[in-house]
């Protein structure tokens, strides 16, 4: 496997800033003048849409920015305390298979999890990472940890996953997250688990390019 060039930025990254970014490495990668690349990140307080979003998913769109994303999938909420990992990666030479490449995305994220004694799942009807069971205690029901919403462009990926590890939570209750009124989020900090910024970096990405090898 080639090597995947890994970028951490610890400052918050201006949404459509990052977006422009993103645009401009994949066309480096397509023109094979840039390397693949794993970015972890953070934004300010921002909904963004999705291209199958509607209207009505924000609740109050006066309280933060809302902005029209090109990912695809619905509304969500980025924020500080939420960790964002944005996949530029070439398909092209590895198994042009979508769905195979976000259940990576997700087994990634449940086995960083389990190392906390986290139980989580991912469920076909919904995409995202679920978690079903904290401290051998099992909830009632499920709750949101991370969201997924991509892109292709010629077979290479961007946009990619957003994990909360202490977000205020609170605005969540201002859309209908991920489309879905009956669910709520939850953070590593809700679930009584203390996770330093650098560490899920640092281990989500080698737990992801193991699983990479895979596709």
């Amino acid at each position: 496997m080639k090597q995947i060039e890994i970028k951490i930025s610890n400052h918050e990254i201006n949404y459509e800033k990052a977006v422009m970014y993103m645009e401009s490495r994949v066309d480096g990668i397509n023109r094979n003048q840039s390397k693949e690349l794993l970015w972890f990140l953070s934004h300010n307080h921002i909904f963004t849409q999705g291209t199958s979003a509607t209207k009505e998913e924000v609740l109050n769109s006066n309280v933060i920015d809302v902005i029209k994303s090109n990912r695809g999938g619905k509304t969500t909420y980025h924020g500080p305390g939420q960790r964002i990992v944005y996949f530029m990666l070439n398909l092209n030479d590895k198994n042009k298979d979508i769905r195979k490449f976000i259940t990576i995305i997700e087994n990634s994220l449940i086995s960083f999890l389990s190392s906390y004694n986290v139980e989580a799942q991912a469920f076909k009807d919904r995409v995202g990472i679920w978690v079903t069971k904290s401290n051998n205690v099992t909830f009632d029901k499920e709750k949101k940890i991370g969201a997924i919403g991509l892109r292709i462009k010629k077979w290479i990926t961007y946009h990619g996953l957003s994990f909360n590890i202490n977000p205020n939570l609170k605005y969540y209750n201002y859309i209908h997250s991920c489309g879905l009124k009956e669910y709520e989020n939850t953070s590593m900090e809700e679930l009584g688990i203390k996770l330093d910024q650098s560490e899920f970096d640092n281990k989500f990405k080698k737990i992801f390019i193991e699983k990479l090898k895979n596709i």
